[in-house]
């Protein structure tokens, strides 16, 4: 979907398989917490979660425990709860191009009921690019509950039918089976207010140029800056860098009102903004606007 002004783009990154092959991605990250800056946040230590998911990780990729450790454990220590469990990680390798062969592409979203998920509408399109519903014309993976790829925890399911907004850039996903262990983000049940915080997640670009879904969750936060009839634009609350701010492949991020660490509020959806992480506004699809006609998709 072409953004609406020539200096905001669309979040659903392309590439061709080969770069996708070849792209390097950041191994490591941090967890901002709200009003840090940027270069405070950089000094950060990993959070404790994302720290042993690692480490469960890599006891589970072969090296082996010393006979010590072993005779003292006989079990493993179970994993700690994800962080933002209901977020989504949208992937396909083979969406075709005009001409023949295909490439490479990614978007975000997040869980707002066991077997559906929310995203932008135009991570699902033809080859003219129009948004379109139904069976998806390629095969689109769907990772739920992860922080980052190597998370044993979570789910990987598939994209089995996509219903699209009539009113704006959103899209509700079927899955190819329910996710019954993680909460769902919550529907809104009226309009934002102008100011009101919200966290952005997503598994977008972390370059402007070298366009590749990350290998971890990013978050932001960010605040209700104007409302429209099916859209919102949302501004950043911190300095921005690629690892808070939406960039590509992070179409369909949710932007919600956290409950602690594993639910939260739904409040709207990435579609388009500046080149990341360059200044500027997010403009996002409104899902109180649509309330009904989500119902009635799920129902």
């Amino acid at each position: 979907m072409k953004s609406r002004s020539g200096h905001r783009r669309s979040r659903h990154g392309a590439l061709a398989l080969a770069i996708v092959a070849g792209a390097g991605l950041a191994g490591g990250y941090v967890t901002v917490q709200k009003g840090a800056t940027a270069s405070a946040a950089a000094g950060h230590a990993e959070t404790a979660d994302v720290a042993h998911t690692r480490a469960g990780a890599a006891g589970q990729g072969g090296a082996s425990a010393s006979p010590s450790s072993a005779a003292a454990s006989s079990t493993a220590p179970a994993l700690p709860a994800s962080v933002m469990p209901f977020n989504a990680k949208l992937t396909s390798k083979d969406i075709p191009v005009e001409g023949g062969g295909v490439r490479g592409g990614g978007c975000s979203g997040s869980l707002i009921a066991p077997d559906w998920i929310i995203t932008a509408g135009h991570c699902f399109h033809d080859l003219a690019g129009t948004r379109v519903g139904g069976k998806p014309q390629y095969h689109m993976a769907v990772a739920v509950g992860k922080i980052n790829d190597d998370d044993p925890r979570g789910h990987v399911v598939q994209a089995v039918d996509v219903r699209q907004s009539p009113v704006n850039d959103l899209a509700l996903v079927k899955l190819s089976e329910p996710i019954t262990d993680i909460t769902p983000l919550t529907l809104p049940t009226g309009p934002p207010k102008v100011g009101e915080d919200v966290d952005f997640v997503g598994w977008g670009s972390l370059s402007a140029t070298v366009v590749a879904p990350s290998d971890h969750m990013k978050r932001g936060h960010f605040e209700v800056r104007a409302i429209r009839h099916t859209e919102l634009d949302m501004g950043p609350l911190e300095a921005r860098t690629v690892e808070n701010s939406p960039c590509h492949d992070d179409s369909g991020s949710p932007f919600f009102v956290p409950d602690g660490d594993q639910k939260g509020r739904l409040v709207a959806v990435e579609d388009n903004g500046p080149d990341c992480p360059q200044p500027g506004l997010e403009t996002t699809a409104r899902v109180d606007t649509i309330l009904d006609w989500i119902h009635a998709q799920m129902d």
